[in-house]
Parts: structure tokens; sequence; C-alpha cells
């Protein structure tokens, strides 16, 4: 049963799942993946302070290797609605674009693959083996109720994969240009320096904990945490908020805190980073800062995916599709690979990147009917 991949696109984008909203989505795709064969389910995870999510898995075939596509179908907001030329939840064709959010980041990459895998069905599919799709509704939220619990629980019910590709836009410029073989780590935080409420014209009686943390803050922007290593970039540490709990004019605030996010590379882990950041934090202090160093549990190590089964057959398959022999990144953010490389050797590989999250957030017919035709080229490869 092959399905148009630029008509499962236009209808996936018309389903409004703003995170952590379903908004249809997924139950879009149960229906299309049940007609063709799939089992079908929908576990929703929940924990305290965050919202539930529901998640997909399905399934078809048995027995190994047991392949997975991965993704998400939730969505960032689309802004001011006004702002767009056509309308984000439109799914509308103009000028060989396809319009909306989540055309390139994911639902095109999720279209494409699962166009890919009833096409490849169609036609006889796996003699031997099983394929899976494993998709979220929480990558862009706190990715707490996804991916990470979604993977447990098929583990528990007796899944192992043995390789996993996660439809991420990946390409810089032109379809074919890279697939992202692993990423950086990433780890974020919060400094909090306590000082002593007071009236402002009369200083001596306060502690103004604001420039106490500008001290801080400067000494852990001074240097590099590294130049780089063979594989990856170098690490970077950015602030990304500071906050002062102060509307008045003529008070001296009792708090001030930071928040930073650090990208590392294969050099570090979440506990020499903690060191790093505690010794020069320390040196600053002195005996005159009163700081707490807060690190969020949810982090993510750097890694490195090395099967040359998985990057080979896919790189043959852009390259049979594209001309290009793509290179291999592990530049960029962070996305779900970062869970799915504790189960299976995973990469990434979708769309152009240039227009995610951006108002008119777009993809060109064309590289969406390319990209299908490279996973139906994978998975012929792969399941020779």
């Amino acid at each position: 049963m092959a399905r148009d991949p630029v008509r499962l696109l236009q209808d996936l984008i018309r389903c409004p799942s703003v995170t952590p909203a379903e908004g249809g989505a997924l139950s879009y795709l149960e229906g299309v993946l049940a007609e063709a064969g799939f089992t079908v389910e929908r576990p929703v995870f929940s924990e305290a302070g965050t919202p539930d999510v529901e998640n997909l898995f399905s399934t078809i075939g048995s027995g190994a290797p047991h392949f997975v596509f991965a993704g998400h179908t939730d969505v960032v907001p689309p802004g001011d609605e006004a702002h767009w030329r056509h309308g984000p939840f439109s799914g509308e064709i103009a000028d060989g674009m396809l319009y909306g959010r989540g055309a390139v980041d994911m639902k095109g990459g999720i279209a494409a693959f699962a166009a890919a895998a009833l096409d490849f069905l169609s036609e006889g599919g796996p003699k031997q083996g099983t394929i899976s799709l494993l998709i979220t509704g929480d990558e862009e939220g706190p990715s707490i109720n996804g991916t990470v619990k979604l993977l447990d629980w098929a583990t528990q019910r007796g899944h192992r994969f043995d390789a996993a590709i996660v439809g991420e836009p990946t390409n810089p410029q032109a379809l074919g240009d890279a697939i992202k073989v692993g990423r950086r780590g990433s780890l974020s935080g919060t400094i909090t320096v306590e000082g002593r409420q007071g009236h402002v014209a009369y200083p001596h009686l306060a502690v103004n904990p604001i420039p106490q943390l500008m001290k801080l803050v400067r000494r852990l922007t001074a240097e590099a945490l590294d130049t780089g290593s063979e594989r990856f970039d170098a690490s970077n540490l950015e602030f990304v908020g500071l906050n002062v709990d102060n509307k008045a004019w003529n008070v001296i605030p009792a708090e001030a805190s930071a928040r930073f996010n650090i990208r590392f590379n294969d050099q570090w882990s979440r506990d020499t980073l903690e060191a790093w950041l505690l010794s020069r934090m320390e040196e600053a202090a002195g005996n005159e800062i009163q700081f707490e160093l807060d690190l969020e549990q949810s982090w993510s190590a750097s890694f490195l995916t090395h099967s040359e089964k998985l990057i080979g057959t896919l790189s043959d398959a852009v390259e049979k599709s594209t001309g290009r022999r793509p290179e291999l990144s592990t530049s960029g953010g962070t996305s779900d690979a970062r869970f799915i490389k504790d189960y299976c050797p995973v990469v990434e590989f979708g769309l152009v990147g240039q227009t995610m999250h951006q108002i008119d957030e777009r993809v060109a017919v064309a590289d969406l009917v390319t990209l299908t035709a490279i996973y139906r080229g994978f998975l012929d490869q792969y399941f020779a």
C-alpha cells in the first residue's frame, strides 16, 4: 500500500499539535499505519510537574533485524499567524513549496519515512525482520514523557532494536549534505547568589547580589572550555537568562540568578563539568560571595555512532538519490537520538533545516519526494 508523502505531510500539518498537544497527528498516523497492517499502540506517560504526553509505537514483521524510524509530531508555537504567507496549519503548496509549522521539523521527515515504509511493504516488505515507527509528542517540550519513556516501555515488552534513523532536519544547505552520526552533550544549570535586601539610599546596610553574580558570570566566560576534538566542535557555555525578582526602584534585591547551557564534546562528562564550574566560581567568589549551583537532572552525554552497516547503507542511499556523498557530522543541537543511542546504533537524517521554527516554515515538495526515495532505498538495502 503506497502512500504519497506530500498528502501525508499536508494532513499532518493540518493537525495543530503544538507541544504538548497531540492535535490529532498521532491519531491520523495510527489510522494510516493500522490500515497497512501495523500493530499500533498509544501509551501516555506522566510525571509530576509536567504535562501528560501521548506517544505512538507501531511495528510490523518479526525477529531481527529490528529497524526503527523515530521522530516527533509535536511542533513549536507558530507565533503571530498574521505574519505567515500561508496559514501555519494550512499545508498549502505554492511555487513548489509546502508551508506549515512542522513542515521541516519534523512532520516532513515522518511523512517521508512513513510513505517509504508503506511503499516498501506494498512490494512485499522484509523477508525477515521488523520495522517500527517510534513517535513522540514531547521532543519540543521537556522531553520527559516522550522517547525516553517510550523506549523503556517498548523494551519491557520484549522489543530489541538493531538500528534507528531519526528523521530530524540535518542538512544545512541541500538534501544529501550531512548525516548526523553523533552529537555533543547538553547540560543546563542555574547559579543563584544570595545578598541582603536593603534600601538603595543605604547600600552599606545591604549586600547587592547583582554585581556579585556578574563577577561569577565573567569568570565562567573568561576562558574556553576546550578547542574541540577529532570528531567534535569545541564545547561552549552560554548564559541564556538572568533573573532578579524585583520591580521596585528603591530596593536592593535579596537574590539574583543566572541560567546557562553547556554544549560539550567527548572531552567532558557531567562530573568533570560540575568540577570545572565550581572551581572557577569558588576562585572568583573567595570568601565574599555566597552562591549555589543547581544542575538540571535532565541532561545528555556526547555520543558517536560507529555502525558501518547503518551509516554505510544510508550514505549509499543518499548518494544514489542525490548524487552527493554526505558528510558525517556531529554538529548542531540535541535530539531524541541522545536517548536512542542507549538501545541501538542511531543516526539522524532528514530535510534541509533552514526554515525550522521560523515564520513560513516550508519544505520543497521535490525534497520531500527525494527524502522518501532515500528512506525507501535504505530499507531495500538494509533488509536485502
